[in-house]
């Protein structure tokens, strides 16, 4: 396959192997290493000071489980990924992010390979999933704050992949001013306001490995 991706390929042309998940996934390992200390510092001021090292522990034992198995499919990639995350990670982040990626990944089926768009819809239906578990929606200063924009700009740029980081970002920051409705941030009420959300904050860093092994 090819080692980019451009925002001009179309949903009948299959771009993404099992290869370039496994390169996704282990970039997201190493940015998550890189930003495990923020991502910890802003849990610390909402939650409770261990996102970072938690999502470190858990993408940690990803890249090893996918050294260890030959990895498959694209869509066994992600669902490897998700049972990593659900018994590595404590705490709401492991069920969360485990879900998305299994979701994501049997969405994605049994394809040797998948396209872009096929990626998004995948994504978008693990993401659907995470709604359904923790039962947030846009606004309420979770990971959907990032995730969703994320795959509305995907949707809406031809399959873009810096597009959707770069409204991961934008999303994840805007959790600064508003007023926590779920997770342990919202017991602390309108003291959660003025502090970015971790979660969408690690969210925006899956999208912005994404979109670093895209343009590789």
């Amino acid at each position: 396959m090819p080692s980019s991706v451009s925002s001009s390929e179309t949903a009948d042309e299959p771009a993404l192997d099992a290869a370039f998940f496994h390169r996704w996934l282990t970039a997201a390992a190493a940015a998550i290493s890189r930003e495990a200390t923020r991502l910890t510092e802003l849990d610390s001021a909402i939650g409770d000071a261990d996102h970072g090292s938690n999502m470190q522990r858990g993408f940690t034992a990803v890249t090893e489980a996918l050294e260890k198995e030959p990895p498959g499919p694209p869509g066994a990639v992600l669902i490897l990924a998700g049972r990593q995350l659900i018994s590595k990670v404590g705490g709401a982040s492991g069920p969360l992010y485990g879900t998305l990626l299994r979701r994501a990944g049997k969405a994605l089926g049994d394809a040797e390979q998948v396209t872009v768009r096929q990626l998004a819809d995948a994504l978008r239906t693990g993401v659907d999933a995470v709604a359904q578990l923790g039962g947030a929606a846009p606004g309420d200063k979770t990971m959907l704050d990032a995730l969703l924009p994320a795959l509305d700009a995907l949707a809406a740029d031809g399959g873009s992949f810096a597009a959707a980081s770069e409204a991961a970002d934008k999303g994840a920051l805007a959790t600064v001013p508003m007023l926590a409705r779920k997770g342990r941030a919202s017991y602390l009420g309108e003291r959660s306001i003025g502090h970015q959300d971790p979660g969408a904050t690690s969210s925006a860093l899956l999208f912005a490995a994404l979109a670093e092994v895209a343009s590789s």
